[in-house]
């Protein structure tokens, strides 16, 4: 039998070898999506696929009181402008991002694509696939954690119409896809 304090050592071991090992898989889960940008505009285009498909929608009334005359008191307020909305767009985002997957172009570059047919994937392949879907899923949950506030009055307060959800979501507020270079004024007295 061993004594206890061989034991307690052995314990404390096991713990600091367990939270290495959890810190070194937080750490690359964390840092699992190498493009963010790329990753960011997938994002964007499913949030733009949830707005341009979103069916036409009457003013939310809240006039569900009744005063002292009869009337109904309270407020309408128009659906576009709501947080019903944010919340039906923004809801299961995420769990639509487990849908893409990483696939390298003739290029060599990476891209971001929709799978529509997981079986369609050789079975080694798949679990890889599946991996890089989920790190996407994952990435979606942190950059709307991040976001949220700002995106949801982008969405009240913008047109949001087609084709600007990644220059603003991506641009404009989480700044994953800003250019590096300095852009200088062309000179036309040339």
């Amino acid at each position: 039998m061993e004594p206890r304090g061989a034991s307690r050592r052995r314990s404390r071991t096991l713990l600091i070898l367990l939270a290495v090992f959890l810190a070194a898989v937080a750490a690359t889960s964390a840092s699992a999506i190498g493009d963010k940008c790329a990753a960011c505009k997938a994002v964007a285009a499913e949030l733009e696929i949830g707005m341009s498909s979103e069916k036409p929608r009457n003013h939310l009334d809240l006039r569900n009181r009744l005063n002292s005359k009869g009337q109904r008191e309270g407020k309408v307020i128009d659906y576009r402008v709501s947080e019903l909305r944010i919340v039906e767009l923004l809801d299961d985002l995420c769990d639509k991002m487990q849908d893409y997957t990483l696939q390298k172009l003739d290029s060599g570059e990476k891209e971001w694509v929709k799978v529509t047919n997981w079986s369609s994937f050789q079975t080694d392949k798949k679990a890889a696939a599946r991996a890089h879907s989920k790190n996407l899923s994952n990435y979606c949950g942190r950059l709307l954690e991040e976001t949220e506030d700002e995106l949801a009055e982008w969405i009240k307060t913008s047109s949001a119409e087609a084709g600007n959800v990644s220059q603003a979501l991506c641009g404009a507020i989480s700044k994953h896809c800003q250019s590096t270079r300095a852009t200088t004024p062309i000179d036309d007295e040339l």
